[in-house]
């Protein structure tokens, strides 16, 4: 049985930074994909960062530069540090892992 528990989400100041965690069992992070995923409300789910297998990131051209994804094999756990944030980041980010999801975090960006 696979499951997902996003945590780490609040109200941050615009400019300010927060660290997302990902615990996954039932499964390894290191095999296949991971990614994080946000969603606005009224807006489509959009892929923010993804690590495969290798270690090989990508991140959505919005994040870039502000966003790194990671993980660490020992703890099973995928990470999402996000760096210099912005109101347009504010939505619920979920984890999914080998087609699986988490409940979601919510991430507000307000003053």
């Amino acid at each position: 049985q696979v499951q997902l528990v996003e945590s780490g989400g609040g109200l941050v100041q615009p400019g300010g930074s927060l660290k997302l965690s990902c615990a996954v069992s039932g499964s390894s992070v290191s095999i296949t994909f991971t990614g994080w995923y946000r969603q606005a409300p009224g807006k489509e789910r959009e892929l923010v960062a993804m690590i495969i297998s290798n270690g090989i990131t990508n991140y959505a051209d919005s994040v870039k530069g502000r966003f790194t994804i990671s993980r660490d094999n020992a703890k099973n756990t995928v990470y999402l540090q996000m760096n210099s944030l912005k109101p347009e980041d504010t939505a619920v980010y979920f984890c999914n892992h080998r087609a699986h999801w988490g409940q979601g975090t919510q991430v507000t960006v307000s003053s």
